[in-house]
């Protein structure tokens, strides 16, 4: 028989469902808190309203991809960015909370700058 037909089941069964509505809730905080932290939100929302309408072919070419991005991502946060990304409802939910963080982080600042 073939040795990697289980795995390779195992690896299409892991990569075709759907996340839980905690788990997509978790990845775009991860992610929007990222891009925040980093000072990446304009670029980010950019970039990601441009390509709202190909998110499912990003989250496809993210697995064709993967055996480069793994290595350097790892397997979870690749597999499970590319079932965030294949609806673009999430990309709206990111984009949306990416907006929430930063006008939060320019408050904050704001109001230091006002105290000190």
């Amino acid at each position: 028989g073939r040795p990697y037909r289980g795995i390779c089941q195992k690896m299409f069964d892991y990569m075709t469902e759907d996340l839980t509505e905690d788990q997509t809730a978790a990845l775009i905080e991860k992610a929007a808190g990222e891009i925040v932290r980093r000072r990446m939100d304009f670029p980010a929302v950019m970039f990601l309203e441009m390509h709202k309408p190909l998110s499912f072919v990003a989250s496809q070419a993210s697995i064709v991809f993967a055996p480069s991005l793994v290595p350097i991502l790892g397997y979870d946060n690749v597999h499970d960015f590319s079932r965030l990304l294949s609806s673009r409802e999430n990309v709206e939910r990111i984009i949306a909370r990416i907006e929430a963080l930063s006008a939060e982080q320019r408050s904050g600042g704001a109001r230091e700058a006002q105290v000190g």
